[in-house]
C-alpha cells in the first residue's frame, strides 16, 4: 500500500486530470481534487470527449455537448479548476490513437505536471459499468502517452520542433476506476466530500435520480475508506499509484 495521503502535503505543485467524458472525475475523484486545490495545488482538467451521447432526454447532441461543457465548468470551479481542456473528440468513439495520443503529449508538455490523472485502462468485471470504451480508451492513451512518448524527444518531433515543447519525465500517474486488486492507494476526503457532491450536482443532464446517485457514491467512498483503513466514519476515493520516474527509475526499464 502506498501512502497517497503524502501527496497531498508534499511537494505537488501541478495536477494534470484526464476524463473520457464530462462528470467521470467527479465520480472518480473530485474530492481527491478539492482536497489538492485547498493545499495549494494547481489542478488542470483535460475532457476528452463532448460527451455528446449522453444524457437521458430528447435533445440534440450538439446541445448536449454545449451543455455538458458547462457542466464540467462549473463542477470544475467547485473543487477549485478553473482550467477545463476539452479535446473534441466524440462521445462514444474515443480511442488511443497517435492523433489522440499527441493531443496528450503535447498538453502534458504545456502543464508539466507532478501527478498525472486519468481513468484505468483495465477492464473492471465487478462492475462493467466503469469500463465503458471511452474509460478504457482514455486510461491507455494518457499511459501510452506518459510512458515514453512524453519523456522522448523523437517522439511526435512536431511538437518539439513546430511548438518548443520539450520532453518531460511524469512523477507519478494515478489512475481511477481501477479493478480493486490494483487499487494501492485511498485519499481520505471525508472533509471534501460536500464539494465532491456539489460537483456531482452540477452535472443535471445526466442523473435522472439524483437522491440515488449520491446513495450510491456515499457508500462507495465509505467502502474505499474501509479498505484503505482509515478512521471511522471516513470516507476516501481510490486510485492505482503508478511511480513513473521514481529516484531509482533507470531509462528504458
Amino acid at each position: 500500500m502506498i501512502d497517497a495521503q503524502q501527496f497531498i502535503a508534499a511537494s505537488t505543485e501541478r495536477v494534470l486530470a484526464f476524463a473520457a467524458h464530462p462528470d467521470d472525475l467527479d465520480f472518480g475523484a473530485a474530492g481527491t481534487i478539492a482536497a489538492l486545490s485547498a493545499a495549494g495545488v494547481e489542478v488542470q482538467y483535460c475532457i476528452m470527449t463532448d460527451g455528446d451521447a449522453g444524457g437521458f432526454d430528447d435533445r440534440d447532441p450538439l446541445e448536449t455537448a454545449r451543455l455538458r461543457h458547462e457542466e464540467q465548468r462549473v463542477a470544475a470551479s467547485r473543487v477549485g479548476v478553473s482550467q477545463v481542456h476539452f479535446l473534441g473528440e466524440r462521445d462514444g468513439y474515443l480511442e488511443a490513437s497517435h492523433e489522440v495520443m499527441a493531443k496528450v503529449v503535447r498538453l502534458i508538455r504545456q502543464v508539466r505536471p507532478t501527478i498525472v490523472l486519468a481513468m484505468h485502462p483495465e477492464r473492471n468485471w465487478d462492475r462493467i459499468q466503469r469500463s465503458h470504451p471511452d474509460h478504457l480508451a482514455c486510461g491507455e492513451a494518457v499511459t501510452r502517452a506518459i510512458y515514453p512518448a512524453v519523456e522522448n524527444p523523437f517522439a511526435y518531433p512536431q511538437l518539439l520542433q513546430d511548438e518548443g515543447l520539450e520532453a518531460y519525465k511524469v512523477p507519478w500517474l494515478w489512475l481511477y476506476g481501477a479493478p480493486k486488486e490494483r487499487e494501492n492507494g485511498f485519499i481520505d476526503i471525508t472533509n471534501f466530500f460536500t464539494q465532491k457532491m456539489d460537483a456531482l450536482r452540477a452535472h443535471f443532464t445526466q442523473h435522472p435520480d439524483v437522491a440515488a446517485m449520491e446513495k450510491f457514491v456515499l457508500q462507495q467512498c465509505q467502502h474505499n475508506a474501509q479498505r484503505g483503513q482509515l478512521p471511522e466514519g471516513a470516507l476516501a476515493e481510490a486510485f492505482h499509484l503508478v511511480a513513473v520516474n521514481a529516484d531509482d527509475t533507470i531509462a528504458g526499464f
